[in-house]
Protein backbone atom coordinates (compact mmCIF):
# COMPACT_ATOMS: atom_id res chain seq x y z
CA UNK A 1 0.00 0.00 0.00
CA UNK A 2 1.29 3.46 -0.84
CA UNK A 3 1.60 6.20 1.75
CA UNK A 4 -0.37 9.27 2.75
CA UNK A 5 1.64 12.48 2.59
CA UNK A 6 0.56 15.00 5.24
CA UNK A 7 1.80 18.45 4.24
CA UNK A 8 1.84 21.77 6.07
CA UNK A 9 3.87 24.38 7.92
CA UNK A 10 5.13 22.57 11.00
CA UNK A 11 6.48 25.80 12.49
CA UNK A 12 2.87 26.96 13.03
CA UNK A 13 0.60 23.91 12.64
CA UNK A 14 2.58 20.92 13.88
CA UNK A 15 0.00 19.81 16.46
CA UNK A 16 -2.80 19.69 13.89
CA UNK A 17 -0.62 17.97 11.26
CA UNK A 18 0.58 15.38 13.78
CA UNK A 19 -3.05 14.74 14.78
CA UNK A 20 -3.98 14.04 11.15
CA UNK A 21 -0.96 11.79 10.64
CA UNK A 22 -1.79 9.79 13.78
CA UNK A 23 -5.40 9.22 12.69
CA UNK A 24 -4.35 8.09 9.22
CA UNK A 25 -1.91 5.58 10.68
CA UNK A 26 -4.49 4.30 13.16
CA UNK A 27 -6.74 3.72 10.13
CA UNK A 28 -4.09 1.40 8.71
CA UNK A 29 -2.22 3.62 6.26
CA UNK A 30 1.40 4.66 6.68
CA UNK A 31 1.76 8.45 6.72
CA UNK A 32 4.64 10.80 5.95
CA UNK A 33 4.71 14.23 7.62
CA UNK A 34 6.21 16.83 5.28
CA UNK A 35 7.26 20.23 6.61
CA UNK A 36 6.95 23.21 4.27
CA UNK A 37 7.38 25.89 6.91
CA UNK A 38 9.80 28.76 6.46
CA UNK A 39 11.06 29.00 10.04
CA UNK A 40 12.95 26.44 12.09
CA UNK A 41 11.51 24.42 14.99
CA UNK A 42 12.23 21.35 17.12
CA UNK A 43 9.24 19.21 16.14
CA UNK A 44 9.89 15.71 14.73
CA UNK A 45 8.99 15.39 11.04
CA UNK A 46 9.55 12.73 8.37
CA UNK A 47 10.59 15.14 5.63
CA UNK A 48 12.25 18.37 6.68
CA UNK A 49 11.75 21.77 5.11
CA UNK A 50 15.39 21.66 4.02
CA UNK A 51 14.81 18.41 2.13
CA UNK A 52 11.82 19.89 0.30
CA UNK A 53 13.73 23.11 -0.45
CA UNK A 54 16.50 21.17 -2.20
CA UNK A 55 13.99 20.26 -4.90
CA UNK A 56 13.65 23.89 -6.02
CA UNK A 57 14.49 23.85 -9.73
CA UNK A 58 16.65 26.98 -9.64
CA UNK A 59 17.49 27.94 -6.04
CA UNK A 60 17.78 24.87 -3.76
CA UNK A 61 19.48 27.02 -1.09
CA UNK A 62 16.74 29.66 -0.87
CA UNK A 63 16.00 28.97 2.81
CA UNK A 64 19.49 30.09 3.77
CA UNK A 65 19.56 33.28 1.76
CA UNK A 66 16.03 34.58 1.14
CA UNK A 67 14.98 37.08 3.81
CA UNK A 68 11.57 38.11 2.46
CA UNK A 69 8.86 35.80 3.81
CA UNK A 70 6.63 36.15 0.76
CA UNK A 71 9.41 35.19 -1.61
CA UNK A 72 10.43 32.30 0.63
CA UNK A 73 6.86 30.94 0.69
CA UNK A 74 6.63 31.17 -3.11
CA UNK A 75 9.96 29.40 -3.43
CA UNK A 76 8.84 26.64 -1.06
CA UNK A 77 5.72 26.20 -3.19
CA UNK A 78 7.89 25.72 -6.28
CA UNK A 79 10.07 23.24 -4.43
CA UNK A 80 7.09 21.24 -3.16
CA UNK A 81 5.69 21.14 -6.70
CA UNK A 82 8.87 19.30 -7.71
CA UNK A 83 9.09 17.17 -4.57
CA UNK A 84 5.63 15.57 -4.47
CA UNK A 85 5.55 14.26 -8.06
CA UNK A 86 8.97 12.66 -7.48
CA UNK A 87 7.70 10.40 -4.65
CA UNK A 88 7.18 6.88 -5.94
CA UNK A 89 5.45 5.80 -2.70
CA UNK A 90 2.88 8.60 -2.73
CA UNK A 91 -0.66 7.26 -2.53
CA UNK A 92 -2.43 10.52 -1.66
CA UNK A 93 -1.89 13.97 -0.14
CA UNK A 94 -3.62 15.98 2.55
CA UNK A 95 -2.74 19.58 3.27
CA UNK A 96 -3.79 22.00 6.03
CA UNK A 97 -3.59 25.75 5.76
CA UNK A 98 -4.90 29.27 5.73
CA UNK A 99 -4.77 31.34 2.56
CA UNK A 100 -0.97 31.20 2.30
CA UNK A 101 -0.67 27.53 3.18
CA UNK A 102 -3.51 26.64 0.84
CA UNK A 103 -1.81 28.40 -2.06
CA UNK A 104 1.52 26.74 -1.21
CA UNK A 105 0.24 23.17 -0.96
CA UNK A 106 -2.44 23.28 -3.68
CA UNK A 107 0.12 24.47 -6.23
CA UNK A 108 1.99 21.21 -5.73
CA UNK A 109 -1.23 19.17 -5.67
CA UNK A 110 -2.07 20.51 -9.13
CA UNK A 111 1.12 18.92 -10.44
CA UNK A 112 -0.05 15.43 -9.46
CA UNK A 113 -1.97 13.24 -11.93
CA UNK A 114 -5.74 13.27 -11.92
CA UNK A 115 -6.95 10.34 -9.83
CA UNK A 116 -4.33 10.64 -7.09
CA UNK A 117 -6.31 11.49 -3.89
CA UNK A 118 -5.84 15.12 -2.86
CA UNK A 119 -7.58 16.79 0.12
CA UNK A 120 -6.99 20.38 1.18
CA UNK A 121 -8.42 21.43 4.55
CA UNK A 122 -8.51 25.20 4.33
CA UNK A 123 -9.89 28.33 5.96
CA UNK A 124 -10.71 29.69 2.48
CA UNK A 125 -12.51 26.62 1.14
CA UNK A 126 -15.98 28.15 1.45
CA UNK A 127 -15.14 30.97 -0.97
CA UNK A 128 -13.94 31.00 -4.56
CA UNK A 129 -11.61 28.00 -4.73
CA UNK A 130 -10.98 28.13 -8.48
CA UNK A 131 -7.49 29.66 -8.10
CA UNK A 132 -6.48 26.79 -5.80
CA UNK A 133 -8.17 23.88 -7.57
CA UNK A 134 -7.89 24.88 -11.23
CA UNK A 135 -8.58 22.04 -13.70
CA UNK A 136 -7.77 19.36 -11.15
CA UNK A 137 -9.50 16.93 -8.76
CA UNK A 138 -8.53 18.55 -5.46
CA UNK A 139 -11.14 18.08 -2.73
CA UNK A 140 -11.44 21.29 -0.71
CA UNK A 141 -12.77 20.97 2.85
CA UNK A 142 -13.67 24.10 4.81
CA UNK A 143 -12.02 24.06 8.23
CA UNK A 144 -14.90 26.05 9.87
CA UNK A 145 -12.58 27.33 12.63
CA UNK A 146 -9.07 28.55 11.93
CA UNK A 147 -6.39 25.88 11.91
CA UNK A 148 -4.95 27.14 15.16
CA UNK A 149 -5.08 24.41 17.76
CA UNK A 150 -7.35 21.44 18.34
CA UNK A 151 -10.86 22.02 19.63
CA UNK A 152 -14.19 20.22 19.38
CA UNK A 153 -14.78 21.60 15.87
CA UNK A 154 -11.32 21.41 14.35
CA UNK A 155 -10.70 17.90 15.70
CA UNK A 156 -13.86 16.63 14.00
CA UNK A 157 -13.15 18.36 10.66
CA UNK A 158 -9.51 17.28 10.57
CA UNK A 159 -10.48 13.78 11.65
CA UNK A 160 -13.03 13.45 8.86
CA UNK A 161 -10.45 14.62 6.33
CA UNK A 162 -7.83 12.19 7.66
CA UNK A 163 -10.22 9.24 7.50
CA UNK A 164 -11.36 10.27 4.02
CA UNK A 165 -7.79 10.16 2.68
CA UNK A 166 -7.07 6.89 4.47
CA UNK A 167 -10.19 5.37 2.92
CA UNK A 168 -9.20 6.50 -0.56
CA UNK A 169 -5.74 4.97 -0.26
CA UNK A 170 -6.88 1.72 1.40
CA UNK A 171 -9.62 1.15 -1.13
CA UNK A 172 -8.15 1.74 -4.58
CA UNK A 173 -10.54 1.50 -7.48
CA UNK A 174 -10.26 -1.60 -9.65
CA UNK A 175 -8.38 -1.11 -12.88
CA UNK A 176 -10.78 -0.77 -15.79
CA UNK A 177 -9.54 -2.13 -19.07
CA UNK A 178 -10.49 0.49 -21.62
CA UNK A 179 -9.44 0.12 -25.23
CA UNK A 180 -11.70 2.75 -26.76
CA UNK A 181 -9.90 5.93 -27.85
CA UNK A 182 -10.67 9.03 -25.81
CA UNK A 183 -12.64 11.94 -27.23
CA UNK A 184 -13.30 15.21 -25.39
CA UNK A 185 -16.59 17.09 -25.69
CA UNK A 186 -17.77 20.40 -24.24
CA UNK A 187 -21.32 20.91 -23.03
CA UNK A 188 -23.53 23.51 -21.37
CA UNK A 189 -27.11 23.11 -20.20
CA UNK A 190 -28.37 24.82 -23.36
CA UNK A 191 -26.39 22.47 -25.64
CA UNK A 192 -27.10 19.27 -23.72
CA UNK A 193 -29.45 17.79 -26.37
CA UNK A 194 -26.75 18.09 -29.03
CA UNK A 195 -23.98 16.58 -26.90
CA UNK A 196 -26.24 13.79 -25.66
CA UNK A 197 -27.09 12.81 -29.24
CA UNK A 198 -23.45 12.95 -30.32
CA UNK A 199 -22.35 10.87 -27.35
CA UNK A 200 -25.02 8.25 -28.08
CA UNK A 201 -23.70 7.93 -31.64
CA UNK A 202 -20.06 7.59 -30.59
CA UNK A 203 -19.85 5.89 -27.20
CA UNK A 204 -19.85 2.35 -28.62
CA UNK A 205 -16.46 3.02 -30.19
CA UNK A 206 -15.12 5.96 -28.16
CA UNK A 207 -14.65 6.78 -24.49
CA UNK A 208 -16.51 10.10 -24.37
CA UNK A 209 -15.29 12.60 -21.76
CA UNK A 210 -17.80 15.45 -21.44
CA UNK A 211 -16.60 18.71 -19.88
CA UNK A 212 -18.98 21.33 -18.49
CA UNK A 213 -17.98 24.62 -20.15
CA UNK A 214 -17.66 26.56 -16.89
CA UNK A 215 -14.15 27.91 -17.38
CA UNK A 216 -12.35 25.20 -15.48
CA UNK A 217 -14.14 22.66 -17.68
CA UNK A 218 -12.48 24.00 -20.79
CA UNK A 219 -9.17 24.26 -18.97
CA UNK A 220 -9.45 20.64 -17.81
CA UNK A 221 -10.08 19.39 -21.31
CA UNK A 222 -7.14 21.31 -22.71
CA UNK A 223 -4.88 20.11 -19.90
CA UNK A 224 -5.67 16.52 -20.90
CA UNK A 225 -5.01 17.37 -24.54
CA UNK A 226 -1.61 18.82 -23.63
CA UNK A 227 -0.85 15.71 -21.57
CA UNK A 228 -1.37 13.51 -24.62
CA UNK A 229 -4.28 11.62 -23.10
CA UNK A 230 -6.84 13.03 -25.54
CA UNK A 231 -6.24 12.64 -29.27
CA UNK A 232 -9.50 14.04 -30.67
CA UNK A 233 -12.02 16.71 -29.69
CA UNK A 234 -15.63 17.59 -30.41
CA UNK A 235 -15.63 21.13 -29.05
CA UNK A 236 -19.35 21.82 -29.38
CA UNK A 237 -19.65 24.53 -26.71
CA UNK A 238 -17.38 27.61 -26.76
CA UNK A 239 -19.37 29.79 -24.34
CA UNK A 240 -16.26 30.39 -22.22
CA UNK A 241 -15.06 32.74 -24.97
CA UNK A 242 -18.00 35.07 -24.20
CA UNK A 243 -16.96 35.34 -20.57
CA UNK A 244 -13.34 35.97 -21.53
CA UNK A 245 -14.29 38.96 -23.67
CA UNK A 246 -17.16 40.43 -21.66
CA UNK A 247 -15.98 39.77 -18.12
CA UNK A 248 -18.27 36.89 -17.24
CA UNK A 249 -17.60 34.42 -14.45
CA UNK A 250 -16.84 31.34 -16.57
CA UNK A 251 -13.85 32.30 -18.67
CA UNK A 252 -11.28 29.63 -19.50
CA UNK A 253 -8.69 32.33 -20.20
CA UNK A 254 -6.79 33.46 -23.27
CA UNK A 255 -5.37 29.99 -23.86
CA UNK A 256 -8.72 28.45 -24.79
CA UNK A 257 -8.04 26.48 -28.00
CA UNK A 258 -4.31 26.75 -27.27
CA UNK A 259 -3.83 23.03 -26.71
CA UNK A 260 -5.50 22.32 -30.06
CA UNK A 261 -2.92 24.38 -31.93
CA UNK A 262 0.03 23.13 -29.84
CA UNK A 263 -0.75 19.46 -30.38
CA UNK A 264 -2.25 19.57 -33.86
CA UNK A 265 -4.90 17.00 -32.96
CA UNK A 266 -7.96 16.57 -35.23
CA UNK A 267 -10.56 19.13 -34.19
CA UNK A 268 -14.28 19.52 -34.79
CA UNK A 269 -15.79 22.62 -33.21
CA UNK A 270 -19.00 24.61 -33.13
CA UNK A 271 -20.58 27.70 -31.60
CA UNK A 272 -22.54 26.31 -28.67
CA UNK A 273 -23.82 28.97 -26.21
CA UNK A 274 -21.91 31.86 -27.79
CA UNK A 275 -25.12 33.81 -27.36
CA UNK A 276 -24.60 34.23 -23.62
CA UNK A 277 -22.30 35.73 -21.01
CA UNK A 278 -22.52 34.17 -17.54
CA UNK A 279 -22.87 36.19 -14.34
CA UNK A 280 -23.94 35.31 -10.83
CA UNK A 281 -27.18 36.43 -9.20
CA UNK A 282 -28.91 39.39 -10.85
CA UNK A 283 -27.44 41.86 -8.38
CA UNK A 284 -23.91 40.84 -9.42
CA UNK A 285 -24.36 41.87 -13.06
CA UNK A 286 -22.09 44.90 -13.71
CA UNK A 287 -23.91 48.21 -13.85
CA UNK A 288 -22.89 48.81 -17.47
CA UNK A 289 -24.85 45.69 -18.49
CA UNK A 290 -28.02 46.25 -16.46
CA UNK A 291 -30.03 47.52 -19.46
CA UNK A 292 -29.07 44.57 -21.67
CA UNK A 293 -31.14 41.48 -22.55
CA UNK A 294 -30.74 39.52 -19.30
CA UNK A 295 -32.18 36.10 -18.54
CA UNK A 296 -32.37 34.61 -15.05
CA UNK A 297 -31.32 30.98 -15.47
CA UNK A 298 -31.67 30.36 -11.72
CA UNK A 299 -31.13 32.27 -8.47
CA UNK A 300 -27.35 32.03 -8.81
CA UNK A 301 -26.94 32.43 -12.60
CA UNK A 302 -27.89 35.34 -14.83
CA UNK A 303 -27.25 35.19 -18.58
CA UNK A 304 -26.67 38.19 -20.88
CA UNK A 305 -27.33 38.03 -24.63
CA UNK A 306 -24.30 38.90 -26.75
CA UNK A 307 -24.65 41.72 -29.28
CA UNK A 308 -23.75 41.80 -33.00
CA UNK A 309 -20.63 43.87 -32.19
CA UNK A 310 -19.49 41.46 -29.47
CA UNK A 311 -20.13 38.50 -31.73
CA UNK A 312 -17.98 40.04 -34.44
CA UNK A 313 -15.09 40.39 -31.97
CA UNK A 314 -15.51 36.81 -30.74
CA UNK A 315 -15.81 35.44 -34.25
CA UNK A 316 -12.52 37.04 -35.23
CA UNK A 317 -10.84 35.77 -32.05
CA UNK A 318 -12.00 32.21 -32.66
CA UNK A 319 -11.01 32.44 -36.31
CA UNK A 320 -7.47 33.53 -35.48
CA UNK A 321 -7.17 30.67 -32.99
CA UNK A 322 -8.28 28.20 -35.66
CA UNK A 323 -5.70 29.60 -38.06
CA UNK A 324 -2.99 28.46 -35.65
CA UNK A 325 -4.17 24.84 -35.78
CA UNK A 326 -2.00 22.62 -37.95
CA UNK A 327 -4.17 19.53 -37.75
CA UNK A 328 -7.44 18.70 -39.47
CA UNK A 329 -10.12 21.25 -38.53
CA UNK A 330 -13.84 21.30 -39.26
CA UNK A 331 -15.72 24.20 -37.72
CA UNK A 332 -19.46 23.73 -38.09
CA UNK A 333 -21.96 26.61 -37.97
CA UNK A 334 -25.60 25.92 -36.96
CA UNK A 335 -27.46 28.60 -38.93
CA UNK A 336 -30.72 28.32 -36.96
CA UNK A 337 -29.31 29.02 -33.50
CA UNK A 338 -26.47 28.27 -31.12
CA UNK A 339 -28.32 27.41 -27.90
CA UNK A 340 -31.62 26.19 -26.49
CA UNK A 341 -32.73 29.80 -25.90
CA UNK A 342 -31.45 31.08 -29.26
CA UNK A 343 -34.42 29.92 -31.30
CA UNK A 344 -37.68 31.50 -32.54
CA UNK A 345 -39.82 32.50 -29.58
CA UNK A 346 -36.95 32.12 -27.13
CA UNK A 347 -35.44 35.05 -25.13
CA UNK A 348 -32.05 35.09 -26.90
CA UNK A 349 -33.25 34.65 -30.49
CA UNK A 350 -31.31 37.28 -32.43
CA UNK A 351 -30.61 36.42 -36.10
CA UNK A 352 -28.56 39.59 -36.63
CA UNK A 353 -26.21 38.81 -33.75
CA UNK A 354 -25.80 35.27 -35.03
CA UNK A 355 -25.15 36.51 -38.58
CA UNK A 356 -22.31 38.73 -37.36
CA UNK A 357 -20.76 35.81 -35.49
CA UNK A 358 -20.97 33.47 -38.46
CA UNK A 359 -19.59 35.98 -40.96
CA UNK A 360 -16.71 37.03 -38.70
CA UNK A 361 -15.56 33.42 -38.44
CA UNK A 362 -15.89 32.78 -42.17
CA UNK A 363 -13.98 35.96 -43.06
CA UNK A 364 -11.20 35.30 -40.53
CA UNK A 365 -10.46 31.62 -40.98
CA UNK A 366 -7.93 30.92 -43.73
CA UNK A 367 -9.57 27.88 -45.21
CA UNK A 368 -7.72 25.13 -47.05
CA UNK A 369 -7.96 21.36 -47.53
CA UNK A 370 -7.25 20.73 -43.84
CA UNK A 371 -9.07 23.68 -42.29
CA UNK A 372 -12.71 24.17 -43.28
CA UNK A 373 -15.71 26.15 -42.04
CA UNK A 374 -19.06 24.53 -42.84
CA UNK A 375 -22.54 26.07 -42.60
CA UNK A 376 -25.53 23.80 -41.96
CA UNK A 377 -29.24 24.82 -42.05
CA UNK A 378 -29.95 23.40 -38.59
CA UNK A 379 -30.27 24.47 -34.98
CA UNK A 380 -27.42 23.25 -32.78
CA UNK A 381 -29.75 20.87 -30.92
CA UNK A 382 -31.31 19.36 -34.05
CA UNK A 383 -30.64 15.63 -34.55
CA UNK A 384 -29.39 16.36 -38.08
CA UNK A 385 -26.74 18.70 -36.70
CA UNK A 386 -25.52 16.10 -34.20
CA UNK A 387 -25.31 13.50 -36.96
CA UNK A 388 -23.29 15.90 -39.12
CA UNK A 389 -20.85 16.60 -36.27
CA UNK A 390 -20.24 12.87 -35.89
CA UNK A 391 -19.68 12.52 -39.63
CA UNK A 392 -17.08 15.30 -39.61
CA UNK A 393 -15.47 13.84 -36.49
CA UNK A 394 -15.01 10.47 -38.15
CA UNK A 395 -13.74 12.17 -41.30
CA UNK A 396 -10.93 14.14 -39.59
CA UNK A 397 -9.86 11.11 -37.59
CA UNK A 398 -9.17 8.91 -40.58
Amino acid sequence: MKKAYVVGTCDTKFKELAFVKDLIEKAGVQAVLVDVGIFGHEHPVDVSRETVAKHHPAAPDFLARVKDRGIAVSSMSEALAEFLPSREDLGGVIGLGGSGGTALVSTAMRRLPIGVPKIMVSTVASGNVAPYVGPNDIAMMYSVTDIAGLNRISARVLGNAAHALAGMIKNPLPEVEENRPVVGMTMFGVTTPCVTQVRALLEKDFDCLVFHATGTGGQSMEKLIDSGMMKRVLDITLTEVCDLHMGGVMSAGEDRLGAISRTGIPYVGSLGALDMVNFGAMETVPEKYRSRNLYVHNAQVTLMRTTPEENTVMGRWIGEKLNLCGGEVRFVIPEKGVSMIDAPGQPFHDPEADRCLFEAIEKTVRQNERRKVVRLPYHINDPEFAAALVEFFLEVGR
